[in-house]
């Protein structure tokens, strides 16, 4: 038994990850329905990260910004952060909606088997933009809402910054909170392959591959715009052509967060990992790593930009809804500002489609009919959705750390 223990431990986390995904694969295929017996496994670890998720943002937020030194430098930073995200996810949606004109996944579908899915109103900006500011800050924290958690950790690190030496034995006890929540992510790592394993198999399970068939022309369009992003944006645009580095070497760096953001199908579920591995593997310091990354996973949707594009086009041309280039333009500014309000929890993006379908004049009666026939294959989409959403947190993070001198290129370089 201990052998067998030293040579699990042995193998490469990401390895283990990624084959507990092809036995999930394999065991949900041959099981079926029964598979629904383990999918407490799968529960149980997203418990795990999401457990992870308040106390690593709360502390790390305020150790980044106190070890600043000049506040007036978050100022900057968080002006860079949010430029690169708005522009990544107009980018984003933009692809989305050229693959949807170009392939015309719409033209053709029958959606009258489709059952019509509740339709949630689009969360407005102005509601948003108020919840970021808590009006209880204990609550922020017992209710998870990172935005708000974000905003005053950013205020405490701050004013830890400004009254300098005398704060200095808080700073310091945070630091240790900061390595404390850092090692307990990598023991609840350790549960990842088994946690990975029962959330695949209940996907293959439950879904089967001939549940596709009918969605098949969609999920096309997403995996080659959001493939065509990452490999053009994030990978030539951004790693090789802006910031000199290897986009190969950027992959090996990342693929734990990615395969735990594929599985959990939840950026903020994912953030624990995204912060070990971008100062582990990446480079990128904790002034960067611990600001840039919780914000990411809060506001930076460009695969759920994407597809939002792509699906209200998709509606559009089953209903034969003829669009103008006016139109194009309002689905894109209106899909990206839906995108930063889209919640950090599985297939939430569904419910916030209707905004941008109402655009060009769709009726809720087919707007609720394009929902019911996309929902019932949403997961395992939204499980890709997430992957480049995670990626291009640790790009954005790589970047601003680099032009800000806070990228040790020497570890990235090791990889």
């Amino acid at each position: 038994m201990t052998n067998f223990l030293a040579g699990w431990f042995r193998i490469a986390l990401w390895k283990r990850i990624l084959g507990a995904m092809v036995l999930g694969v394999v065991a949900g295929l041959l099981w079926g329905p029964g598979v629904e017996s383990i999918s407490w496994m799968g529960d149980l670890f997203i418990r795990l990260i999401r457990m992870l998720i308040v106390p690593i943002v709360f502390f790390t937020v305020i150790s980044g910004v106190a070890s600043m030194g000049k506040p007036s430098r978050l100022g900057t930073l968080g002006l860079k952060t949010l430029l690169l995200f708005l522009g990544t996810t107009v980018t984003a949606i933009t692809i989305g909606v050229a693959l949807a004109v170009i392939m015309q996944p719409g033209v053709g579908a029958d959606l009258s088997n489709a059952v019509p899915g509740a339709v949630q109103e689009a969360v407005p900006i102005s509601e948003r933009l108020m919840s970021i500011i808590p009006a209880n800050p204990v609550a922020a924290l017992a209710e998870g809402n990172v935005l708000a958690i974000i905003f005053f950790a950013l205020l405490l690190g701050v004013g830890l910054a400004n009254i300098g030496e005398r704060a200095k034995p808080v700073a310091e006890m945070l630091d240790v909170g900061v390595e404390v929540v850092q090692r307990i992510t990598g023991w609840v790592l350790e549960v990842a392959p088994f946690g990975v394993f029962a959330l695949i198999a209940w996907v293959a399970g439950t879904l089967g591959i001939a549940a596709f068939v009918d969605v098949f022309a969609v999920a096309a369009a997403l995996i080659i715009g959001t493939l065509l992003h990452m490999v053009l944006v994030y990978g030539v645009f951004f790693l090789r052509f802006m910031l000199g580095l290897s986009p190969l070497k950027f992959l090996l760096g990342v693929r734990e967060a990615l395969l735990v953001a594929f599985s959990t199908s939840s950026s903020t579920a994912t953030l624990p990992v995204s912060i070990s591995v971008a100062e582990g593997n990446l480079g990128v310091r904790p002034v960067v790593n611990s600001t840039v990354l919780p914000i990411g996973a809060t506001v930076n949707m460009d695969g759920t930009a994407l597809y939002v594009g792509l699906v209200s086009l998709f509606g559009a041309q089953v209903f034969g809804v003829e669009l103008g280039m006016a139109d194009y333009a309002l689905v894109i500014l209106t899909g990206a500002l839906i995108s930063v309000a889209t919640p950090t929890v599985p297939s939430a993006s569904l419910f916030l489609m209707a905004a941008v379908m109402d655009t060009f004049g769709l009726a809720p009666e087919q707007i609720a009919i394009v929902v019911g026939f996309i929902l019932a294959f949403d997961r395992p989409l939204d499980m890709w959705r997430t992957l480049v959403n995670v990626c291009g947190d640790l790009v954005v993070a790589i970047a601003v750390a680099k032009w800000d001198g806070e990228f040790d290129e020497a570890v990235f370089e090791n990889l």
